[in-house]
């Protein structure tokens, strides 16, 4: 049994990555109903959240039906990360993460999210300090290191670990590779067979199918998977994997049908918490995605991602369920 403090996650958990502009309430309530363990929120900057920011205040609902859930939380200074630990734990979050693992410009550049990997002692230090402040379990999201000569996984894990975090995620990219290259995941070979560490592992990166996410499993001896991407318009990834460990086949891919069904949800969810306008216009991200490799699906897609009322999208989704009627993925 994987356990995060007092949390059980089960025998290998499948955790849903924490995505900027994708991750929000409406996502993660399809993957939730599709077989993901534990979710994220995205992440939420802490300057934000100590300013009262409309943006980041909003990026700290969750809902009874999510958990468990963990609220990430990102910046570079040490006092404002520990306010908005404290802010984001009356949320009522079942865990609190903390990124070190973005790897954009405007965030890694100012010395967050990978940025940090740049100074290690900062970074257990801030940790020190969060982990201080909050009473529920601080786990961590991070990458290799900045760059191939700054890899330290073994020693960033076992020192956090030592300062408190209760699991680490890593994604087994440096953040100079951005999400370019293939993942390497051998080093959580080596942070696993760290005598030293007790807390729990998961991996991140290039998890894309069930037998790919075997395979890794058997390989790697992570306690759990972080999927992201792949999830992006197929939250039936998570169970579609939990069904591949458990039998060795794979389920048959969604048809058309329940592709339009979990669309719908996501756009119902989506319209229910941020109203008609603002649903509409964040779900637009995701058509494409959900009817990804359907022929001819051009006009659909543009109609879909300029429609304005929530009946004319419906309206669209009923026609490609007649058009594509015959479709099979």
């Amino acid at each position: 049994m994987v356990k995060i403090g007092k949390l059980e996650l089960g025998e290998f958990p499948l955790l849903l990555a924490p995505m900027e502009d994708v991750s929000d309430p409406p996502f993660r309530a399809v993957c939730k109903q599709n077989g993901a363990d534990l979710m994220y929120t995205e992440f939420i900057s802490s300057e934000g959240l100590i300013r009262d920011a409309a943006k980041s205040i909003q990026k700290l609902d969750i809902f009874d039906y999510e958990k468990p859930i963990g609220i990430q939380i990102f910046g570079n200074e040490i006092e404002s990360m520990r306010e908005a630990a404290a802010i984001a734990e009356e949320a009522g979050p079942d865990i609190l993460d903390i990124n070190y693992g973005c790897p954009v410009h405007k965030v890694a550049c100012k010395g967050a999210g990978a940025g940090i990997l740049l100074d290690i002692d900062k970074m257990v230090s801030m940790t020190a300090e969060i982990v201080k402040r909050v009473n529920i379990p601080v786990t961590v999201k991070t990458r290799l290191g900045w760059d191939q000569n700054t890899i330290r996984i073994v020693e960033v894990a076992e020192r956090l670990q030592d300062i408190g975090i209760q699991a680490i995620s890593i994604h087994a990219r440096t953040r100079q590779q951005m999400y370019k290259g293939e993942a390497d995941w051998s080093y959580l070979n080596l942070v696993k067979d760290n005598p030293r560490l007790h807390i729990p592992v998961f991996g991140n990166g290039d998890i894309d199918s069930p037998a790919k996410a075997l395979e890794y499993k058997n390989k790697y001896n992570v306690d759990g998977m972080m999927i992201g991407r792949a999830s992006i318009g197929y939250p039936w990834i998570f169970n579609e994997i939990k069904h591949y460990f458990a039998t060795g086949e794979n389920l048959p891919s969604p048809d058309l049908d329940e592709r339009i069904k979990v669309a719908k949800k996501h756009l119902d969810f989506s319209v229910e918490w941020k109203g008609e306008k603002q649903g509409i216009l964040e779900m637009r991200r995701h058509y494409t995605s959900y009817f990804r490799g359907m022929p001819n699906f051009k006009t659909f897609r543009t109609e879909m991602v300029t429609a304005e009322t929530y009946q004319h999208v419906s309206e669209i989704l009923n026609q490609v369920s007649e058009v594509y009627a015959d479709y099979e993925f």
